[in-house]
């Protein structure tokens, strides 16, 4: 059977560079002791020689430990080499005569199949992966590992690589298969002699990632998630383009997302995930889609994929705006302690443990957090604990576990007129002083638990198998206009106060399958494989919303009471062809049947002045169907470019007891489509993208300060560009910057109806609430300085800046422009990392959220009808300081 010979490279991963003009610490890397050759799997056999690079940790006892793909050859040469050099025995590294773990780049080149030695004089040399020469007949085969700055005749033999030359413990690739290590990372250079190991970046590219379907679909990596400071996990969507974080209703209410020129507030229009988990919530009453990231401890965030559009028929409920999805795993491994403490009596304790010797997605964590806030009636206190551990089972197949717990209580400070505080009679971080203000909260709890089967099989086959469950509970009491209410219950009972009170609790679970075919290959130039995929989900879901009077909360109105069973039921199919080695088409279509059994106990409500003819209750079900194709066509006229082109339909499911009996389930429907090109020139260490798109979604939905939820507004349309540009040019710099512009209006108001007559939309106005240009900059430096008794000392400076320029409002109105810098540095030392953060740098007040509508607080003798400016204030100048221990 044929077989691969593997060849170890001696370039050993370090994080941090040594300071100019300073000599790296002497590190003797590992040398093999025990190797084992990957099998060439033979229903996979190609005529072309297949590079496969690992990046492999080396414990200090020498095993194995961490093993990722850094450049792939497919699934089923990836899972041979992954599976050989997990039995691969080392010497372990050493600095100053102690043994140390490292992280080394070890790459397998499988030669094709033995030919007859009279093959046809016509017959095509075996091709190289692009980047690499093919190998000819003055070149040694990939099979025959050459010693470094080698390079025998034919004749000569090489050294098995089971057994290296003495004089060469290590051998490496030759200069021409070095070069086909990843081009992308600043690590991809020919390894230097073994006697002479040479620090290179320790890049953190993981194995089999989906290609991109589109030029905005973007992964944003660890290097630049981790420049800034960040304060939750939500907050690290900022550095993607054309996305706005805001937390405007506090430490226990999900943050409000803008991606796009959509206005997805708490979720409505982005399909959020984590791995297989779904984290948007189906019928929420607080907002359609709700998800709350705050569980996700953010050190837990190895990277986060955006996809921008929907494109890929994976996507699912709520995919309209596009998708997001969080790559949970550890790199760093070992234990980490960490307290933060600052600004406002805000503290945050730290317990992080990756086992070494496991994989970056085994981890448990645990984190507490409490503030006094930045104003009245802001203070919070929050605790997480997650948990994940992956394994490896019989058959061939890898498992992650996945467990969570989160609980949170804040206190609300609701929202300002802007009159009001121009006026001086409310401060621009303060409450309302009547009861009904000082008595809004939150509290949210959750609970969750996961599991993932994957198995790769010969050819590139793929099996995928997930289930999860969750209980998720949310309870509110806001009050967004002050005293204006009328008593539905009691019409005779007005002005009470305006304090909603909302509780949702969702019991849920589901699954998901998937399963993509071994390539088909008829022609040399011809690949094709198919996956096809099932997803399901059932939600329990129990809503109230009343009006409540303070401060003994006494409730003097009843508006929502209702029992909701909903159910998704998803299929899908994806075609992946590949013509050539520069065009990719893939594509297929997504049906889903959502089913809702709706026990609305307060519909067919009976007026007080009305003769009582039945019972109040209105039991009903509804079921639909949403479905459409998503295509993309990848075209790379050289190897850096990729030029895009892409469509798809999307859509949102409906707030089921908008519902009527039997109604076929109206879904928001969604047209997509972009037009884009991606570069990496420079190897890699800069990316560029570019893209222009064009949105259409049949009906929208708006934020109505009078119910405290989303209403809907019409069908909308969203044109526009986005450009995003990273450059590495340094191991140890990175910067990353991005210019998104939307151009978004209302093709058609709602209509009017008895309860609003005058609805604040008209056709071709601007969408609230959508900024139409976001900036967005981010800048890590990660460097060693000097070196103090035998360690070295380390510094990290990060900066993020956004911008948002000024948002539309209902009835005409702009909010202001947002500039936002944060700031962060620390020095490390040995086991020891001490820093600074600071938020809003700048010191400008601002506003997280702002509205427009009428309201009144009692604040003049007159109350006014006309709609007036509110907004949510956004946190001051806040500084804290860090001090960090890694074990």
């Amino acid at each position: 059977m044929p077989r691969a010979r593997a060849t170890l490279c001696t370039c050993l991963a370090a994080c941090l560079w040594a300071s100019p003009g300073r000599a790296a610490p002497a590190v003797v890397p590992p040398s093999p002791r025990t190797r084992v050759d990957a099998v060439y799997p033979l229903a996979e056999a190609r005529s072309d020689v297949v590079a496969v690079e690992l990046a492999v940790t080396v414990e200090a006892d020498g095993r194995v430990g961490a093993v990722e793909v850094l450049k792939s050859g497919g699934a089923a040469f990836d899972d041979a080499a992954v599976a050989a050099v997990k039995q691969w025995r080392f010497d372990p590294a050493r600095r100053d005569d102690v043994a140390v773990a490292v992280k080394i780049r070890v790459p397998f080149n499988f030669a094709p199949p033995a030919q007859p030695a009279e093959a046809s004089a016509d017959e095509p040399a075996p091709s190289a992966p692009p980047g690499q020469p093919a190998p000819s007949a003055s070149q040694p085969g990939p099979s025959q590992p050459v010693p470094p700055g080698s390079q025998p005749a034919p004749s000569q033999p090489a050294p098995p690589a089971s057994q290296p030359a003495p004089s060469q413990p290590v051998p490496s690739a030759s200069p021409s298969q070095a070069a086909s290590s990843d081009s992308s990372s600043p690590a991809s250079k020919p390894a230097p002699a073994a006697s002479q190991p040479e620090p290179v970046l320790d890049v953190a590219a993981r194995s089999r990632r989906p290609p991109p379907r589109a030029a905005s679909d973007f992964v944003v990596e660890r290097d630049v998630l981790a420049a800034p400071p960040r304060q939750s996990a939500a907050d690290m969507l900022s550095s993607a383009p054309g996305v706005y974080v805001a937390r405007a209703e506090g430490e226990a209410v999900a943050h409000e997302i803008t991606l796009r020129g959509f206005n997805a507030a708490h979720g409505q229009d982005i399909e959020i995930t984590a791995g297989a988990l779904p984290l948007n919530q189906v019928s929420h009453l607080h907002g359609q889609g709700y998800a709350d990231l705050n569980w996700i401890v953010p050190e837990t965030v190895r990277s986060i994929r955006v996809t921008e559009g929907v494109y890929d028929p994976r996507q699912g409920d709520f995919a309209v705006a596009g998708s997001i999805d969080f790559d949970l795993a550890v790199p760093r491994r070992g234990i980490q302690l960490r307290s933060t403490g600052g600004s406002f009596a805000t503290f945050r304790q730290l317990v992080l443990w990756a086992p070494k010797g496991q994989e970056d997605e085994t981890f448990a964590a645990a984190a507490v957090r409490r503030t006094r806030g930045f104003g009245m009636n802001r203070g919070g206190l929050s605790g997480m604990a997650m948990g994940q551990f992956a394994f490896s089972a019989a058959g061939g197949w890898r498992g992650k576990v996945h467990v969570a717990a989160y609980a949170a209580r804040a206190g609300l400070a609701g929202v300002l007129r802007r009159d009001d505080v121009a006026a001086g009679v409310v401060g621009f971080y303060d409450s309302y002083g009547g009861p009904s203000a000082n008595s809004q909260s939150a509290s949210a709890a959750r609970g969750h638990l996961s599991l993932e089967l994957e198995r790769r099989g010969e050819g590139g086959a793929v099996t995928r198998m997930a289930v999860w469950t969750a209980l998720v509970d949310f309870h509110s009491r806001e009050n967004f206009t002050g005293y204006t209410q009328r008593g539905v219950v009691m019409p005779q009972w007005v002005g009470r106060g305006d304090l909603i009170e909302q509780q949702n609790r969702d019991f849920g679970g589901g699954m998901r399958l998937s399963h993509r075919t071994a390539g088909w290959r008829p022609a040399p130039w011809f690949h094709a494989a198919l996956e096809v995929g099932a997803a399901a989900r059932i939600h329990n879901i129990q809503q109230a919303q009343n009006l409540l009077q303070a401060p003994q909360n006494e409730t003097w109105d009843r508006r929502v009471d209702a029992t909701v069973l909903a159910s998704d039921v998803g299929l899908y199919g994806d075609l992946d062809l590949r013509l050539g080695k520069r065009v990719r088409l893939r594509g297929g279509g997504r049906a889903d049947v959502l089913h809702y059994d709706i026990d609305d106990r307060l519909g067919n409500f009976i007026a007080p002045y009305q003769v009582e003819s039945h019972l109040v209750g209105h039991r009903r079900t509804a079921t639909g169907v949403a479905a459409g194709p998503r295509v993309s066509l990848e075209v790379a006229p050289v190897p850096w470019v990729s030029l895009f082109a892409a469509y798809g339909q999307g859509y949102r499911s409906p707030q089921a007891r908008q519902l009527d009996e039997g109604e076929r389930a109206p879904f928001a429907k969604v047209h997509s489509t972009e037009g884009g090109v991606r570069m990496s020139p420079l190897g890699g260490r800069l990316q560029l993208s570019a893209a222009g798109f064009a949105t259409f979604l049949a009906q929208d939905l708006a934020f109505d300060p009078e119910e405290g939820r989303l209403e809907k507004v019409g069908p909308t349309r969203r044109a526009g560009a986005a450009v995003q540009l990273i450059a590495r040019p340094l191991p140890w710099l990175v910067a990353a910057g991005s210019v998104t512009y939307v151009h978004a209006v209302l093709r058609a108001p709602p209509p009017a109806t008895a309860e609003n007559p005058s609805p604040p939309y008209v056709p071709g106005q601007f969408l609230p609430y959508v900024p139409p240009v976001v900036v967005r900059a981010d800048i890590g430096l990660d460097k060693d300085l000097v070196e103090l008794k035998g360690r070295p000392l380390g510094l990290r400076v990060g900066l993020g800046y956004s911008y948002l320029s000024p948002r539309p409002l209902p009835y005409g109105q702009f909010a202001d422009p947002v500039h936002l810098l944060d700031a962060s540095a620390a020095v490390r030392w040995s086991v020891v990392e001490v820093g600074v953060e600071a938020f809003n740098l700048l010191a400008r007040r601002w506003a997280a959220t702002e509205y427009n509508f009428v309201s009144d607080w009692g604040t003049r003798p007159i109350p006014s009808l006309l709609p007036a400016r509110h907004f949510a204030a956004g946190p001051p100048l806040s500084v804290m300081g860090t001090l960090t221990l890694h074990f």
